[in-house]
C-alpha cells in the first residue's frame, strides 16, 4: 500500500500488506467502514486457478497506518471481488462478487462465471447472497446509485465473451434485472464507472472486442500454468466460450445522459494493445486495463489504470 498525504504531491514508499508466498493475491478493494476504520478486501488463489480463490480481509483502525492480520471473509471456492462496496440508503453493505465455476478436475477458463451481490446488515459479520439472474459471462460488476430517484441503482459488467459492456438495473440494490448488452465494446477486460451530480453516467473501458483481435489464447494463464498440470480445459456447456487475447486498448471514456440507454465516447488514452502473452518484462504484453474511477467533491474525474 502507498499513502498520499493530504495536500502533498508525492506518494509515500509502498509497504507490504500480505506475506503469503504460496498464493496469488490481487483485486484489492478498500472500504471506509467507519471514521478511521478501513477495510482492505482482496482475492487469494492457487497460481492461475481462479476457481480456488477465496476473499480475505485486513482491517485498520488508524486510517491505514497499521493493519490486522488477514482473515477469510468469503471462503467458498472461486468467489472473486473487483469493485467497491456500496452502502444502501438503509445502511446495508453491498459488495458485488462473481463466481469462477468449473467441474471438478478441469482447468478454469471462465466459461461458467456468474455474478451476485452479497449484503450485510451487521457491518460485515454475516452476509446474504443475491444472484444476478441470467448473468452468465457477466463479471466484475460495478454498482452506483442513480440521481433520478431514491433507491435506484445501475450495475455494469465486463463480458467473458469479449463482445460488449453489459448493464443491469435494480430498485433496491439487491434484486437485479438480467444484464443487457450496451453499444460499448469490451475485450473481456475490467470497466469502472461513476455518476456525476448532473446524473451523467461516466464509464472508463477498453474500446475493443474479439472482432478486432489478432489472435486468441486458450486461457488467461497459458504460460504460467504448472508444467505438471494434466487437467483438461473447462468445456463450454452453454454454447459460448470465454474469449482471451483481445487487446486491452485503447482506454476510452464514455458517457450517458439517459442512465445508460445510449452512449457517446471519446478516446481517453491512445494506446497500442497486445494481450496474447503474459510476458511484461520484455514489453510483449501491452495493456491499458483494470481502470478505477473516482469523482471527487469538486466534480473532478480521476482515473487510475494498469499500464
Amino acid at each position: 500500500m502507498s499513502r498520499l498525504p493530504s495536500g502533498q504531491q508525492t506518494s509515500q514508499s509502498a509497504t507490504r500488506l500480505t506475506h503469503d508466498t504460496t498464493r496469488s493475491e490481487q483485486n484489492p478493494v478498500l472500504f471506509e467502514a467507519a471514521p478511521h476504520h478501513l477495510m482492505l478486501m482482496y482475492t487469494s488463489q492457487n497460481a492461475g486457478d481462479q476457481d480456488t480463490a477465496s476473499v480475505k480481509r485486513l482491517s485498520s483502525h488508524d486510517n491505514s497506518n497499521s493493519w490486522s492480520e488477514p482473515e477469510v471473509l468469503f471462503n467458498d471456492p472461486g468467489v472473486f471481488i473487483r469493485q467497491p462496496m456500496i452502502v444502501l440508503d438503509n445502511g446495508t453493505w453491498v459488495i458485488p462478487v462473481f463466481k469462477c465455476i468449473t467441474e471438478p478436475g478441469t482447468r478454469w477458463l471462465g466459461n461458467d462465471d456468474v455474478s451476485c451481490v452479497r449484503a450485510s446488515q451487521d457491518h460485515g459479520k454475516t452476509w446474504k447472497e443475491f444472484e444476478v439472474p441470467q448473468s452468465l459471462g457477466c463479471v466484475h460488476m460495478a454498482i452506483h446509485r442513480l440521481k433520478s430517484g431514491p433507491g435506484r441503482y445501475l450495475g455494469m459488467f465486463r463480458s467473458r465473451w469479449a463482445d460488449h459492456v453489459y448493464l443491469s438495473r435494480s430498485q433496491d440494490g439487491l434484486n437485479w434485472s438480467a444484464p443487457e448488452a450496451t453499444s460499448l465494446l469490451n475485450p473481456n477486460a475490467g470497466v469502472c464507472f461513476d455518476v456525476l451530480e448532473s446524473g451523467r453516467v461516466v464509464l472508463v473501458y477498453n474500446h475493443s472486442s474479439k472482432e478486432n483481435t489478432v489472435g486468441r489464447r486458450e486461457g488467461l494463464y497459458d504460460e504460467i500454468a504448472d508444467e505438471g498440470d494434466s487437467r483438461k480445459n473447462q468445456v463450454s456447456k452453454h454454447g459460448k466460450e470465454a474469449f482471451w487475447g483481445a487487446p486491452r486498448a485503447p482506454l476510452c471514456l464514455a458517457w450517458s445522459d439517459d442512465e445508460g440507454r445510449s452512449w457517446e465516447h471519446r478516446v481517453l488514452v491512445e494506446g497500442d494493445g497486445y494481450c496474447m502473452t503474459n510476458n511484461s518484462e520484455e514489453k510483449l504484453n501491452r495493456e491499458l486495463d483494470y481502470p478505477s474511477m473516482l469523482v471527487d467533491e469538486e466534480g473532478t474525474i480521476h482515473v487510475a489504470f494498469t499500464y
